[in-house]
């Protein structure tokens, strides 16, 4: 009897199995690079033990891109012999194959990504690329043995690995950093749109992902709305052949809403809509962002710990049926699209004194993301701070940051010194990068009169705490000083303590007028409204 010889040699199989773990592992955990190592026969990583954003030329990974996508040409070209294609050989040729196709139009995914974002939301998505990649779909897809791949399929296939592309520059290019906790919050943003198992998700996961809610917890200033983004921008939109275009633009798909900016009758209106007449002053029919968004795309809701109570039962309501109708108006209404909530409270304190609804809580835990304050990142990796200012005054438009860096970089060394919290976190820096930019000079709020983060709230304070030497009211003056330091509102930090605003503030001035360490400071030269918000 004559065997019928194997698919793969014994050699081609190691490293085609090598290349389809490459083609599923987390792009943003150090396996990928430990990985790309192995395959190319190097002794160590090519560079860091993950992928992170640097502005560095040397960093530049075309190289090992093109050495990958060699290794991946050489197992789909056409074999002269028959071939014998077991099951678990059908399922690595398969991986194998979407990653040739990946890597092969990589660029074209890039730049149809970017100009869409440049270009805008109105912009049809067409993709010039699609011709060819189905020509190169249908010979490699096609293994010995196995069906021929519909056209459908290969249009599928299309769209998923240009949601790849974008999901990997929206992560990689807005969530910037080399500290552990920053590479661990990419690499589960990642999962957040893709889940663990990416494998699955190309065969079914991909329908669900949109009934799914994303919860973003983390401080004031930390880049919620940026990991909000990262995933609102990077679901799956299906590809339409006949057109050579896709259902839609991602760049229209993200619906931001500042619910704090809001009152409960305003949040009312502007998520659900309302109809003519409804209330004083609604002289129209008026869609709402949950009727706007389309079902590729997502409604993000910032500052949910701030929503009224009247109006979680209504937003429960919306996540658990899907369904909702206007205001003044009867007319039932299905949301198809995602919902992103994002939060600086502690909605666990929130519930236990009856300020957020637990089972609205339950309904938004789904999936938890929490960015590290600009500290914890920088402990982790110090000389990120350089990093931070470039891309600052990239995103500013400065064609060459180098003197900018240098600059900024300086005067913080020389006034605030390494160990200076930045109590505002980036929205901080961005504001310290502008004024330097603007006068040569920062004034941050920890280091004013008013207070207290780095000052009468800060080592001198924790110090004093740690050595058991305060009294209760004296503990309690410097935590509502050292909350009020980083919020910069006698209100917000009165929802934040559980604390009435007035008296929130009778606690700030306390710490500011008697100093834990016994020293005098002077009153203010601010003033404050009425509604606790600093005014200059």
């Amino acid at each position: 009897m004559r065997l019928t010889p194997g698919f793969f040699t014994p050699a081609e199989r190691t490293t085609a199995r090598r290349l389809a773990e490459l083609s599923l592992v987390n792009p943003f955990l150090p396996r990928r690079v430990q990985l790309e190592s192995e395959i190319l026969g190097r002794a160590g990583p090519t560079e860091d033990d993950s992928w992170s954003l640097a502005f560095d030329p040397a960093h530049k990974r075309s190289e090992v891109t093109e050495a990958i996508l060699a290794r991946l040409t050489a197992l789909v070209a056409p074999r002269p012999v028959p071939a014998l294609l077991t099951d678990a050989d059908a399922i690595t040729y398969e991986q194998v194959a979407r990653f040739y196709l990946f890597l092969r139009f990589q660029r074209d995914f890039h730049r149809a990504a970017t100009e869409a974002r440049a270009e805008g939301a109105a912009t049809t998505l067409r993709m010039t690329c699609w011709g060819p990649f189905l020509v190169e779909a249908l010979r490699c897809m096609r293994a010995p043995g196995r069906p021929r791949p519909t056209e459908a399929e290969v249009a599928h296939l299309f769209a998923v690995l240009f949601q790849i592309r974008r999901a990997f520059v929206h992560i990689y290019k807005h969530l910037v950093g080399r500290s552990p906790v920053v590479i661990r919050l990419r690499a589960a943003v990642w999962e957040s749109i893709f889940t663990h198992d990416l494998d699955r998700y190309f065969a079914s996961r991909y329908r669900r992902m949109g009934d799914l809610t994303t919860l973003i917890t983390g401080p004031s200033g930390s880049g919620k709305e940026l990991v909000a983004r990262a995933i609102g921008l990077s679901r799956y939109v299906p590809f339409v052949p006949g057109t050579q275009a896709f259902a839609e633009n991602f760049a229209a798909s993200f619906h931001p809403l500042n619910l704090s900016a809001l009152a409960p009758t305003l949040i009312e209106s502007e998520l659900l809509g309302h109809k003519r007449g409804a209330f004083t002053g609604a002289l129209a029919d008026h869609a709402g962002w949950l009727e706007v968004c389309s079902p590729h795309g997502t409604v993000f809701l910032d500052e949910i710990g701030e929503l009224d109570m009247a109006v979680q039962v209504k937003l429960l309501r919306i996540l658990q049926t899907r369904v909702f109708q206007r205001v003044g108006d009867s007319v039932a209404r299905r949301f198809q699209g995602k919902i992103i909530a994002a939060t600086n409270r502690d909605l666990g304190a929130a519930i236990a004194a009856h300020r957020f609804r637990a089972d609205l809580y339950y309904r938004l835990c789904a999936d938890i993301l929490t960015t590290p304050s600009l500290r914890e990142q920088q402990a982790g990796s110090p000389g990120d701070l350089a990093l931070w200012i470039e891309y600052i005054a990239r995103q500013m438009g400065e064609e060459e940051p180098a003197p900018l860096v240098a600059e900024v970089l300086a005067w913080v060394e020389e006034h605030l010194g390494p160990e200076y919290p930045w109590p505002g976190n980036f929205r901080e820096l961005e504001q310290c990068v502008v004024n330097i930019w603007i006068r040569k000079s920062y004034r941050p709020v920890g280091r004013s009169p008013l207070a207290l983060e780095a000052g009468l709230a800060g080592p001198t304070w924790l110090e004093a705490a740690r050595a058991g030497t305060l009294t209760a009211e004296q503990l309690l003056a410097g935590y509502c000083a050292r909350i009020f330091a980083q919020i910069g509102s006698y209100r917000a930090a009165g929802r934040r303590l559980g604390l009435d605003w007035r008296t929130t503030r009778r606690y700030v001035e306390q710490a500011r007028n008697h100093p834990a360490a016994g020293e005098h400071r002077p009153p203010p030269a601010e003033r404050t409204d009425d509604d606790g918000t600093l005014a200059r």
